[in-house]
């Protein structure tokens, strides 16, 4: 009986532990994304915690204010830089971490027939350094998607407002436009757009053909599982290819479910 219940309770407390799918799509759908401040970001070694349901230490964070200031102000523009998930945390590096020096969205101008203006939403430049958040759970990270977590920041984050990123994205060709709100690659993107779509890659691989072309290769995904490898030539998508680890062969669909 002992041994029954202790089966039960081991089930109920991993019931709704984050699956591996949600994992890629926390990250697909957090990395890179923009947000407005809703208070003043302290450029802080240490990561700034926040907790799940929305509340955080306004006293530590003021403390890491005055050692090393502001990461950004009431109403500065931030991006989320990097996601990391651990056991019961996620973290989120904010303008390129601590030692961060803004993103690459600060260097692209966007515009047709007449004069650019910058994809990014800071015109008098990207703040010094930035900073990193970690939000955490009061247990195992459950089952959640990105939009619940942007939700969980709504206290130190707006998520709402037009974002710069959406601007570029309107701006694009509608096959490209599209393939990225479905997160996915596909030829003729660069590699800021593939970043978008798909986020920071796993590994990448670099080679000169004979003909003299660069050529680099994205993977994404870990084996067992689905993974995808997206090919530049001269920076540009020339080859997008999805393959399951331990099953063989490529494919674009999904795998058939087995009857």
């Amino acid at each position: 009986m002992a041994a029954i219940l202790l089966a039960a309770f081991s089930a109920s407390l991993f019931a709704d532990k984050l699956s591996f799918d949600e994992r890629v799509e926390i990250e697909r759908g957090l990395n890179a994304e923009y947000a407005t401040a809703r208070v003043i970001l302290p450029h802080s070694k240490k990561p700034l915690v926040i907790h799940s349901d929305g509340k955080y230490s306004q006293a530590e964070w003021d403390e890491a204010l005055r050692e090393t200031g502001p990461a950004a102000r009431l109403g500065d523009q931030i991006q989320i830089t990097g996601v990391k998930i651990e056991a019961n945390k996620i973290l989120l590096d904010i303008n390129g971490g601590f030692k961060g020096t803004g993103h690459w969205y600060d260097h692209v101008e966007v515009g047709m027939g007449g004069p650019t203006s910058p994809v990014g939403g800071n015109q008098n430049g990207p703040p010094a350094n930035g900073s990193r958040v970690e939000l955490v759970f009061p247990g195992p990270i459950p089952s959640v998607s990105s939009a619940e977590i942007r939700r969980m920041l709504t206290p130190i984050f707006d998520f709402e407002k037009h974002s710069a990123s959406d601007q570029y994205i309107d701006r694009l060709p509608e096959p490209m436009k599209k393939a990225i709100k479905e997160q996915r690659a596909i030829q003729g993107m660069d590699k800021d757009q593939v970043l978008m779509a798909l986020g920071r890659p796993k590994n990448k691989s670099r080679e000169t053909t004979k003909d003299g072309d660069e050529v680099e290769n994205w993977i994404y995904g870990d084996p067992p599982g689905k993974m995808t490898f997206v090919k530049f030539t001269e920076g540009k998508v020339t080859e997008v290819k999805d393959s399951y680890a331990n099953v063989g062969g490529s494919t674009a669909p999904p795998l058939p479910t087995a009857r």
